[in-house]
């Protein structure tokens, strides 16, 4: 399943990240990485822009990086 794939309220847990390494470099700096868990914050209206948290930092990811990083919904 894709990031993109989740709505406002969602965990998941990251399991790859599908870009250059710039992009992952640029995910890594702010603690988006493989194994670190995620909440969906809030999504633009047409979903161009997500904002998500990951431990303590809100990112907010476009929605073709959000099609490059795979993750593993977590029910609460």
């Amino acid at each position: 399943m894709k990031l993109s794939e989740l709505t406002k309220g969602d965990k998941a847990v990251i399991i790859k990240i599908n870009a250059d390494k710039a992009l992952r470099d640029r995910f890594s700096s702010f603690g988006v990485m493989r194994g670190e868990e995620l909440l969906v914050k809030g999504c633009s209206l047409a979903k161009q822009t997500m904002e998500i948290e990951v431990g303590s930092t809100l990112i907010a990811v476009r929605a073709n990086e959000a099609d490059k990083i795979e993750v593993k919904k977590i029910e609460s």
